[in-house]
């Protein structure tokens, strides 16, 4: 009771601080009507949904109409000519330009690109921006929920691993609530899909980002509203590790069936022509696969954001004691499904990995299967 109590609380706080910062927006058009209010709204909710380069919760209009961020800067690490390191609050929210060792950086849409002391941005014939960026390595917003989750992690697990060493494999306090979610991993997820011979070595990978992705997704829906796995950087890293993983354990058999999916149910003569089809289609299908992965986990945590804001900002175009109201409402459940959606990702991901990893690891005994 107590724990639903206060994910319900963490969202209205969730709602109330986006709800404050969409009011930032509406002062600010209020004074000077330079943009349509609409697209201070969408420019608002793509700005949510970018890392950056400091970690910024929310703002507070000013008496004399800037704005006053809340947050802290964060190291920003470059390679040009050189490591440069330095702290975000240079750029000061991308407002002033940054100067170390005598070149001069702007950032410009949450990306740094090298300029001159004014801040000149030079363009092509399509309106992108031609100065060079240099190898950007900083710690970003995102970068950082990353950190605390493997340090949040780590914790946790080493704590339930020394809970099982002192009390006879049996878990206290917390370990008590994630036990039966590993347990559900190991024998739904990796036993089912991959079976009792090869399940274990892919354990710890299966473990890792089933809770890697479902704290992350969590976090995305507390008040520090970091988008992390609504980066496709992010989701592709994680896919191209279960890619990986699956062709670098591959059996001769999963090979086999790569190449002569057909087997010996007919002679060469007569799968020559099937192959011609089938063959670029299995090997087509090995990208897919993880591709599959990354776009799922990426537009669905993408688009529960996008709704969420999309309602909020829809309470100050209606601006009436009818639509605000059933637009917070909306907002609020949208929220709630997220909480589900969340937990529903990392199952997936994890699912989905495990499978793959079971074609991977498929052994036939040929002479019984002839």
């Amino acid at each position: 009771m107590q724990k639903t109590f206060l994910t319900k609380f963490l969202f209205v706080v969730a709602l109330f601080l986006s709800v404050g910062a969409f009011a930032n927006v509406e002062d600010s058009k209020s004074e000077g009507e330079e943009k349509d209010f609409k697209t201070e709204i969408s420019e608002y909710i793509i700005h949510h949904l970018k890392d950056s380069h400091d970690f910024s919760l929310f703002s507070i209009e000013q008496e004399d109409g800037s704005k006053k961020h809340i947050g802290f800067p964060l190291p920003v690490i470059l390679w040009d000519d050189g490591l440069k390191v330095f702290s975000s609050s240079k750029f000061h929210h991308g407002e002033t330009v940054a100067e170390v060792d005598g070149n001069h950086y702007k950032l410009y849409h949450s990306k740094i690109y090298k300029t001159d002391a004014a801040g000149t941005i030079n363009y092509n014939e399509k309106h992108h921006a031609t100065n060079a960026k240099p190898l950007d390595f900083s710690i970003t917003k995102g970068v950082v929920m990353i950190f605390i989750t493997g340090l949040l992690m780590f914790l946790l697990f080493r704590g339930l691993a020394k809970s099982y060493a002192k009390n006879g494999s049996i878990p206290k306090g917390i370990g008590r609530f994630f036990e039966p979610i590993v347990l559900y991993i190991r024998d739904d997820i990796a036993i089912s899909n991959i079976g009792e011979k090869h399940y274990k070595k892919y354990m710890p990978f299966l473990l890792t980002v089933f809770f890697f992705i479902w704290f992350l997704n969590m976090f995305g829906l507390t008040p520090l509203g970091v988008n992390v796995t609504g980066n496709i950087a992010v989701t592709a890293a994680l896919a191209i590790i279960t890619f990986l993983l699956t062709n670098l354990t591959g059996t001769k058999d999963y090979w086999k069936h790569l190449f002569d999916p057909l087997g010996d149910s007919m002679p060469w003569y007569g799968k020559l022509p099937l192959y011609v089809i089938l063959i670029p289609i299995e090997i087509l299908g090995i990208f897919i696969k993880p591709f599959s992965l990354l776009i799922r986990l990426y537009a669905n945590m993408q688009a529960g954001h996008i709704v969420v804001m999309s309602l909020i900002g829809l309470m100050f175009i209606f601006k009436s004691w009818i639509g605000s109201p059933l637009s917070f409402g909306l907002a609020f459940a949208i929220s709630l499904i997220e909480i589900l959606v969340a937990l529903l990702q990392a199952y997936i991901f994890t699912m989905l990995s495990a499978l793959y990893f079971g074609f991977a690891s498929e052994e036939h005994d040929h002479a019984e299967a002839h």
